[in-house]
């Protein structure tokens, strides 16, 4: 066993006796290889070292040959786009030369051009230069017979006014010929130039340093040759003549007497490391992977062991015990009979209780096993964690690979379906290349497998020896040969049961270890399976609940955000990782251009969170229809809540939202004024078309649904172009400071934020998110826009009946100003009705202000209090139909209080 191998740790050739062959004798001498010998050997392509000396040339080879073609082909190509830019530039040239259209317009061109023509040909080494008429009639040429002749060429192109280039064979050879424009004073092309030029003169310096190239590509190949004769006449002495053949045949005898004996077989050279140790050594000692090439007292053995092996010295079935093994420890030098030194040790398991002590120790790790699935099974709320934890486990301290499949419902938290496919939910294995289904594969089992009857049946199943199993491979004949190809033998399924509901099905494959599974891993596998069905049918309770949570919040947050022209708008949302909240944001479009921008947040998680989050943001909805200031829409917002908390106290004593807070801002794009409100909410940030970010001073109110007292507004002149940013107490807060320190890390996020809306949103969140968000974020931003004057009117009106004629002229003049006439009938229309009750039923002053926004809005202001109502006049009523028609004939209309009076306004669609 130790002369297998050679002094340098090389493996010696063996003959079938398992002595080195004759070759090897023959070759230890001093002259082992005559140089003629070895070249015939090299050359005949028998040996290792022929067949590499083979494939080098070959390489070498093909790589001259392919940079000698890609040589050509580059030589050609450039040789064509040289004649192109030549024929082309001298072509342009002689065309926009001072003189030429001159004596295309004098009464004898050829007398003018020709000599001018030939001086060019010459100067520039082109083969011709031609000027025609646009015709096609030649005024040059060459060869003075061929003038007045008709050109052969493509001249359309030219005669359009762009120049062409085109490839032909003409009288004297392939050749390249351009032909350009001749343009007079006024622009009008008045003759054409055309100058071409053979590849053959372009070519021909490249083509002369042909043989040159083609000279050095063979000295390259002589090279490379030789260095490949050298190379390969040394790898011949290395491998002493071996065909591949005969050195396969050697490693594998020598790999299966190694690896195949039941004793372990170590060799150490003289200073204690480890050369070679086979399996079963491995096995016994418990050696590392990486144990070959270290000193054996590194390797973690005991002294006694470790001592013995690295002092080399003979030893005679010496017992010693190394875990619970004890082993007979047989060592002998190897430099007896001329070898290197060292030392080679045979091992043997002398344990007479092995069976004994291995069942033990196996019950006890089944123990440790259940114990563990115990506490690190369900650590997340998540199915498909889980079931990794479950495969996770599993490998390897009971099986090579193990597979959770699982059904679609169950992922999604719903009732399974025993009739539907599985999913492979997840999938853990000693190796990542079998040949199982992969993670997230739809599966379909069969009747008659394994999988198909622990489903059908709810009970374990277990399959000693695959290939012998016609059930199981029908399941897939081409995948299941595979399986068992790869060393797969073994296998127990087990349904995933929790209560009356299979889940799904657990598998587990053994391929390592030679013994099949049995009984008693059958009983592990059912106990290991049902903790985990446990913590899988909570988190797919969880994922039912946690689904509908999201669903109803989802469904009660804005999808898509209204057209407005006021604001330029980004926001985003982001949910929290412990559950649904109660954030949320809006933007609600209001009379005369107007927008209002809301956000909320209802303290909490959960379904109650995003129910009361729903209900606040419809109520805010209904209540920003009455065009409301912010401190009484908030106040009606408040009283909301207060009996929301009473009507969910009488009924289940739930807790009362006081958690509920919001910030209300109303933005006029005609003032460029905000009017802003806050109820316990974090005030908004503005940043200035300069970049400054301030936090203005808004009046912060007690939290909604606390009552008792009033809310106050503040009203912030905004510039076109400024950018206001709401948020909820998520981006600012959290349990490690206080929310001033999160407000000053907003303010240096937007100071360094992009112009636009998305990019102040993305800057934010990039340096604002949280890893883990324990609260729901939700951020607005929204940049202003003012309306300008010029779409703007207002008009004073007397309280007169008669002023009603000159608002109707003034407004039809507007919108023919406006470029508007279609909309002049129907607005003086509504105007006239408008400003009618206004006059008789209002109080003065009285102004009327018409808007051009996305729509074109009329206002009228008096300063009464009373609001008008739409009704159906009777037959025998004198009035009561103004209101009707401008409902009618308005898309919308409607009433908002201002201080001092009100205002009544109608939109109607632009055209």
């Amino acid at each position: 066993m130790v002369r297998l191998l050679g002094r340098s740790g090389t493996r010696a050739p063996l003959r079938p006796g398992g002595r080195p062959s004759a070759r090897r004798r023959r070759t230890d001498g001093p002259a082992r290889w005559r140089p003629t010998a070895g070249l015939r050997s090299v050359l005949s392509g028998r040996s290792v070292a022929g067949q590499v000396f083979l494939l080098i040339v070959v390489i070498v080879l093909l790589l001259v040959v392919a940079a000698v073609v890609a040589l050509v082909l580059q030589v050609r190509h450039d040789t064509t786009r040289e004649a192109r830019n030549r024929s082309l530039a001298v072509a342009q040239t002689f065309a926009n030369a001072p003189g030429t259209p001159e004596a295309l317009d004098s009464p004898d061109p050829t007398a003018v051009l020709q000599p001018r023509a030939e001086a060019a040909r010459e100067l520039s080494r082109v083969d011709f230069v031609v000027v025609m008429n646009t015709d096609g009639i030649r005024y040059t040429h060459p060869k003075p017979d061929r003038i007045g002749k008709k050109f052969v060429g493509t001249v359309e192109p030219a005669l359009a006014g762009e120049p062409v280039v085109e490839e032909i064979t003409g009288t004297i050879g392939r050749l390249v010929q351009a032909v350009v424009p001749v343009r007079g004073p006024d622009g009008e092309v008045v003759g054409l130039v055309s100058a071409g030029i053979t590849t053959e003169n372009v070519g021909g310096a490249a083509d002369r340093q042909m043989p040159l190239v083609f000279g050095a590509a063979g000295a390259a190949l002589v090279l490379a040759t030789g260095g490949a004769a050298l190379v390969s006449r040394r790898l011949l002495r290395q491998t002493h003549g071996l065909g591949p053949h005969e050195m396969t045949r050697m490693y594998e005898h020598h790999d299966a007497v190694l690896h195949a004996v039941r004793e372990g077989v170590i060799i150490l050279d003289d200073d204690g490391t480890l050369l070679l140790a086979n399996d079963e050594a491995h096995r016994l000692l418990g050696l590392p992977a990486d144990a070959e090439g270290r000193p054996v007292s590194g390797l973690g053995l005991d002294p006694g062991t470790a001592g013995l092996l690295a002092s080399g010295r003979v030893a005679t079935d010496e017992v010693h015990r190394v875990g619970g093994r004890l082993l007979a420890i047989n060592q002998r030098p190897t430099d007896r009979a001329g070898g290197p030194p060292g030392s080679v040790a045979t091992l043997r398991d002398s344990t007479e209780l092995r069976a004994l002590s291995g069942r033990a120790e196996a019950a006890r790790e089944r123990l440790n096993m259940l114990y563990d699935a115990g506490v690190g099974i369900g650590t997340s709320l998540d199915v498909t964690r889980t079931a990794e934890e479950l495969a996770e486990l599993a490998v390897p301290r009971f099986a090579d690979f193990c597979t959770v499949d699982l059904f679609d419902a169950v992922l999604g938290g719903g009732q399974p379906d025993a009739a539907a496919a599985l999913r492979r939910t997840a999938a853990s294995g000693i190796r990542k290349d079998a040949p199982l289904y992969p993670v997230g594969e739809r599966i379909r089992f069969v009747g008659t497998s394994p999988q198909g009857r622990s489903l059908t049946e709810g009970r374990p199943l277990l399959e000693p020896r695959l290939e012998r199993a016609p059930g199981w491979q029908a399941q897939d004949l081409e995948r299941s040969a595979q399986v068992v190809e790869y060393g797969i033998h073994s296998l127990i399924t087990v349904p995933l049961r929790a209560g009356a509901l299979v889940l799904g099905v657990v598998s587990f494959w053994r391929s390592e270890k030679p013994d099949p599974f049995d009984r008693e891993e059958l009983a592990l596998a059912e106990e290991l399976v049902a903790r985990a069905a446990v913590s899988i049918d909570n988190a797919r309770r969880y994922t039912r609940e946690h689904s509908m949570a999201v669903t109803l919040q989802r469904s009660l947050l804005p999808r898509t955000l209204p057209e407005q022209g006021a604001l330029d708008i980004a926001y985003r949302y982001l949910p929290a990782q412990a559950g649904v909240g109660g954030d949320w944001f809006d933007v609600l479009p209001l009379s005369g251009a107007r927008v209002a921008l809301v956000v909320g947040d209802v303290v909490g998680h959960g379904l109650h969170a995003a129910a009361t989050m729903g209900r606040l943001r419809t109520a805010v909805h209904n209540f920003s229809a009455l065009d409301l200031p912010p401190d009484e829409l908030l106040t009606l917002l408040d009283e909301l809540v207060s009996r929301i908390d009473q009507d969910e106290t009488e009924e289940d004593d739930t807790a009362p939202v006081t958690g509920a807070t919001c910030l209300y801002a109303v933005y006029d794009p005609v003032s460029g004024r905000c009017t802003v409100a806050r109820a316990g909410h974090p005030p908004p940030a503005v940043i200035r078309p300069d970049g400054d970010v301030v936090f203005p001073d808004v009046p912060a109110g007690p939290p909604l649904g606390l009552g008792g007292l009033p809310f106050e507004t503040a009203e912030l002149d905004l510039a076109a172009g400024s950018r206001l940013v709401l948020y909820t107490d998520g981006l600012v807060e959290d349990r490690q400071r206080d929310i001033d320190v999160g407000l000053e890390l907003l303010r240096e996020a937007l100071s360094r934020a992009g112009d636009s809306p998305e990019d102040t949103c993305r800057a934010v969140l990039e340096a604002r998110r949280p890893a883990r968000a324990s609260d729901d974020i939700a951020l607005i931003v929204a940049r202003t826009r003012g309306l300008a004057g010029d779409r703007v009117a207002e008009w004073p009106v007397p309280s007169d009946p008669a002023a009603v004629a000159e608002v109707r002229a003034r407004v039809t003049r507007k919108l023919a100003e406006w470029g508007l006439e279609e909309l002049a009938f129907t607005t003086e229309l509504i105007l006239s009705e408008l400003v009618t009750n206004a006059i008789r039923y209002g109080g003065g002053p009285i102004h009327v202000r018409v808007l051009r926004d996305r729509h074109l809005i009329c206002e009228v202001f008096d300063s009464s209090s009373t609001s008008p109502h739409l009704r159906y006049a009777a037959m025998t009523d004198e009035g009561g139909r103004g209101l009707f028609l401008v409902a009618r004939l308005a898309e919308r209309w409607g009433t908002r209080y201002v201080p001092g009076g009100k205002v009544i306004w109608a939109e109607q669609p632009l055209p």
